[in-house]
């Protein structure tokens, strides 16, 4: 593991090798010189930008960025032409093998770009893995195996190039794993947590946005994503809470409340556990 210490604490930069991908995470304060994210990647942006510029390619683009927003990168690069705030960001590299198991070409795998998705299965495979990172939480080889194929199997259902070998254009249209949860509705998911992330959210209310039973859904949940549907909203919650602690002058209280979070206390302790720092920690 590469690991370097950086601003507020946070390691400023770090990789990890797992069996079926390589993860890079990175912390970065505010900064004019132009980085890049690589081809082929999946990756997430854990933190908010305002009007953000990149380019891939030829095309140049101007943005606001969401924290949790996905980026997938295709056979172009994309280059971020100076950041004006701080920047988390974890991606992704699956193994070449791996996505070969699933259809793709091994030499050069044909991902259909995304840019600026909301994809609940990626932001909760990203998020597990910077937990690794940040706090050296513990994920097992078998753990970390069983993400790596899950998202190279949501990979090819979602994002197989017009042009990929045809066995990964197949997966768009091919039945899902038994047991788990297509693409739509852990998207569906995602929404109603961010739609409801001030208030009471229910496993009851999340099983029928898929049309399961509380059982049934809390166990294809945690199979098509990795996480159980109670961290999952957990994660969502905290991300939004460090995006309006860094970006706003808003009370840490008020913050707490507007995310779901009415114990105070239990904030910012949940907060240290899961992402390394106190709320203050990460006031500019």
């Amino acid at each position: 593991m590469a690991r370097q210490t950086g601003w507020r604490g946070l390691p400023a930069r770090s990789v990890l090798d797992w069996p079926g991908m390589r993860s890079h995470y990175a912390w970065r304060p505010p900064h004019a010189e132009t980085s890049t994210t690589g081809e082929f990647q999946v990756g997430v942006s854990f933190t908010a930008h305002t009007g953000q510029e990149r380019r891939a390619g030829e095309r140049t683009v101007r943005g606001d960025i969401a924290p949790g927003t996905a980026f997938i990168t295709g056979r172009e690069p994309i280059s971020w032409l100076g950041v004006a705030e701080p920047t988390e960001a974890l991606e992704i590299y699956p193994d070449p093998a791996l996505l070969a198991s699933g259809g793709f070409d091994a030499d050069r795998p044909r991902f259909q770009p995304g840019a600026g998705v909301h994809d609940g299965v990626i932001f909760a495979v990203a998020a597990l893995l910077k937990r690794v990172h940040v706090n050296r939480a513990e994920l097992s080889d078998i753990e970390a195996s069983t993400l790596s194929h899950r998202l190279a199997e949501h990979l090819g259902q979602c994002y197989a190039h017009p042009a990929a070998h045809p066995a990964a254009r197949a997966g768009r249209h091919r039945t899902r794993p038994r047991g788990t949860l297509g693409p739509a509705a852990v998207g569906r998911v995602l929404d109603h947590v961010h739609t409801h992330l001030a208030g009471p959210i229910t496993l009851d209310e999340l099983a029928a946005l898929a049309a399961l039973s509380p059982y049934d859904f809390a166990r294809a949940f945690k199979a098509s994503t990795g996480m159980p549907p109670h961290r999952f909203v957990t994660a969502v919650r905290l991300e939004a809470a460090k995006a309006a602690l860094v970006g706003t002058r808003r009370p840490v209280a008020e913050i707490a409340n507007a995310v779901g979070f009415h114990n105070l206390s239990h904030f910012r302790r949940l907060f240290h556990r899961e992402l390394g720092l106190r709320p203050a920690q990460l006031r500019r």
